[in-house]
């Protein structure tokens, strides 16, 4: 099942107020990136981020689900999005992501 863009929409909606968030279609599949670099992305309506260390200590009861069959599981946000939150999730995800690669 290939997520909709109303899903997309409520999560951009709810880090309305960061910067550097965009994101990619791939395969009816949103992937999420925050300056450049990947934090997760929606999944068959489901979102997901990457299951940093401090992103799992941050989330109170943490849930974690594959994005597909035969991937390695993610932090599922589920809803309703609270947007401060997620905002000082997804700095924490970014910080603990190794730094890019320059090509």
């Amino acid at each position: 099942m290939a997520s909709d863009r109303k899903y997309l929409d409520a999560v951009l909606e709810a880090l309305a107020e960061m910067d550097d968030i965009s994101y990619r279609p791939m395969m009816g599949e949103y992937i999420l990136y925050f300056r450049g670099k990947v934090i997760g992305g929606i999944y068959d309506n489901r979102f997901l981020l990457k299951p940093t260390k401090t992103a799992v200590e941050m989330v109170e009861n943490p849930v974690f689900e594959p994005p597909y069959e035969g991937a390695k599981e993610m932090l599922l946000i589920c809803e309703p999005f609270e947007g401060h939150f997620l905002n000082k999730l997804i700095e924490a995800i970014y910080e603990d992501l190794p730094k890019q690669k320059k090509r």
